[in-house]
């Protein structure tokens, strides 16, 4: 099999290479999937440079997310889930190459009507939206939901879920063409979150469209990104802040007198521990999900604006996405279409 496998830390993804080496063979309890499409993420990039909290030994094979097709079934199951052949999406480390090994419990099959290029980006963004909003937050029709960088990949999952929910969305991005985006996938407003006076927009918006305690700000904050401080100015009594993740890189101090005055609540997601601490509600999440997807009212989030072709291209989707130059889901088509070139 070809992959890309890191054996030394780098500086960037541009210095990652591809490597021949021997396709795994079949295992007494894996599937040996080959990889259609891988998704990208940000600890991929924190991972090759030794930054990251969970760190494989040396030498290991880079990526996490993927999707493909069914080429073994586990040697030692007489009633395996699924069969050569089918359609699966996943995560497991080792996904920027063209084979790997996978335990029943970390795939799912590909939704009807889906490619494996928007099924590649699923298996982490959705169902850490999903257990946020409806699991945590309790999302429902007439809730205000404020989605921070909701043109990224779990952004844009937060923004479809609440709506699919009946709620009012208020997405904030960094660049028009990011805001478009947002707008495409069903908010409702859009506002530019690196203008400092973005929480008097976000209040000005509830003050004209809601009604009573609803006119102070939103009911559910989604934050991917660290702006927890600032969202507490523009929030309703009994307000749930969502606390996603740190993209900015700087882990707040909150005032927890605006906590108090305004009687919200922080609510933590972690979605990775769910299978440790919470398996029950793995399920349940997923099922929410697939049946949104059957409803048509969840897509898939895959970047159109370029795209990325086998695993040479991996680099450049790395460098892209920690650039900060995309939307949704960065997917790099490893099998398929030979035709497409990477644009960036």
């Amino acid at each position: 099999m070809r992959a890309i496998q890191v054996s030394q830390y780098v500086k960037g993804p541009l210095e990652l290479k591809v490597s021949d080496l021997p396709t795994p063979s079949p295992a007494a309890d894996k599937y040996l999937i080959e990889i259609h499409s891988a998704g990208t993420n940000f600890f991929d990039i924190l991972q090759i440079a030794g930054k990251y909290q969970h760190q494989p030994p040396l030498p290991w094979i880079g990526g996490m997310e993927f999707a493909g097709t069914i080429a073994a079934v586990p040697t030692s199951s007489s009633s395996p889930r699924f069969k050569v052949g089918d359609r699966v999406f996943g995560a497991n480390q080792g996904a920027y190459a063209t084979h790997v090994l996978a335990d029943e419990s970390t795939l799912l099959p590909i939704p009807n009507g889906w490619s494996f290029e928007d099924a590649a980006g699923l298996f982490v963004t959705a169902p850490t939206s999903y257990g946020a909003l409806v699991h945590r937050a309790g999302v429902k029709a007439g809730d205000w939901v404020l989605v921070h960088a909701a043109a990224g990949g779990v952004g844009l999952a937060a923004v479809q879920i609440a709506k699919a929910k009946g709620a009012t969305v208020i997405a904030t991005a960094g660049t028009p063409r990011k805001r478009e985006v947002a707008k495409e996938f069903g908010a409702d407003y859009v506002i530019d979150y690196t203008d400092k006076a973005w929480p008097e927009e976000v209040k000005k918006l509830c003050g004209a469209h809601r009604k009573g305690n609803g006119k102070a700000g939103v009911d559910i904050v989604y934050d991917p990104v660290g702006m927890i401080e600032p969202s507490l100015k523009c929030v309703a009594w009994n307000a749930r802040l969502l606390v996603i993740g740190f993209a900015a890189g700087k882990i707040e101090k909150v005032a927890l007198n605006r906590v108090l005055l305004k009687n919200v609540s922080l609510v933590g997601v972690h979605w990775g521990q769910y299978a440790r601490f919470e398996t029950e509600t793995v399920g349940t999440v997923w099922k929410g999900i697939f049946d949104l997807v059957a409803q048509g009212k969840f897509r898939g989030t895959a970047f159109k604006d370029a795209s990325f072709a086998g695993l040479e291209s991996v680099p450049k989707a790395l460098q892209a996405l920690g650039g900060r130059e995309t939307w949704g889901k960065v997917v790099v088509n490893i099998v398929g279409d030979e035709k497409a070139k990477s644009k960036l």
